[in-house]
């Protein structure tokens, strides 16, 4: 597959902001993906979790031509989680304090990026959620089924201001979001949005939430999707299970904070 010609790089590239794209066979969408994204901002850091689909190769095309596009290559596909850890920890060992995930398929509006990274550069300490602005052929069942998991993110946190609990379009603060991980072996596959901003809360960091837009790409499109209605459905119940556990065991504290909050 060969990538489209690029956009003219941004001019001025982030010393502690960057765009964190994880990638598993997306197709040929990926490249407008990137290419959008870096004529928005720099640098912009895409993690290959193991795909086997040739976009690696396009992608390692287009680096090649940008100093502002770094590329990390894991060896098999791992799960989205476990591909933004790997970005996350080269991004904190290259000095980065914030990352903006997007998915790699065309979902996410880049033209949103600078906005979020303002948002953030604003607030630092916050995480800065995406609250999805859904068109009208958006596919009823993702629109409606994603109302359970915000329903059960809400009460998890007590409603600590998580606006969407599902939506990737996000920028986190490093530090805290790799303790997370790194302290529990969770959040590693398609349960890491969800959890990572209930768990997030819980370490006390603040949401702030912005609206973006969200597109479903066809087939005739470009449009891949990884999404298993019931292995992925299957898997947010579980997570949902041990969150409520671990909200059980935080409650005094939850409560504690939301009292001190009025």
């Amino acid at each position: 597959m060969t990538p489209p010609p690029e956009h003219p790089a941004p001019p001025l590239p982030s010393t502690t902001h960057l765009v964190l794209i994880p990638s598993y066979n997306p197709g040929p969408a990926v490249y407008e993906t990137v290419r959008a994204a870096r004529a928005c901002w720099a640098p912009v850091w895409v993690v290959i979790d193991g795909s086997d689909d040739g976009t690696a190769q396009g992608l390692a095309e287009m680096a090649r031509a940008d100093p502002q596009l770094r590329l990390i290559v894991l060896p098999s596909n791992q799960g989205k989680g476990s591909a933004v850890l790997a970005g996350l920890d080269a991004a904190h060992a290259a000095g980065f304090t914030h990352a903006l995930t997007m998915d790699s398929d065309g979902q996410h509006p880049a033209a949103c990026i600078a906005g979020f990274m303002r948002e953030s550069m604003g607030h630092p300490r916050a995480m800065v959620l995406g609250r999805p602005v859904f068109a009208g052929d958006a596919p009823a069942l993702r629109v409606q089924g994603r109302k359970i998991s915000n329903a059960w993110a809400r009460l998890e946190t007590l409603g600590a201001g998580i606006g969407d609990s599902l939506y990737g379009f996000r920028v986190y603060p490093i530090a805290p979001l790799r303790r997370v991980m790194r302290g529990q072996r969770w959040m590693r596959r398609f349960d890491f949005d969800p959890e990572a901003v209930v768990r997030l809360s819980w370490a006390g960091v603040p949401a702030r939430n912005l609206p973006a837009p969200v597109r479903y790409l066809r087939v005739d499109e470009g449009g891949v999707s990884h999404f298993r209605y019931l292995r992925d459905n299957t898997l947010l119940t579980w997570m949902h299970t041990r969150l409520f556990l671990g909200f059980v065991l935080r409650l005094p504290l939850l409560l504690w904070r939301l009292l001190r909050a009025r």
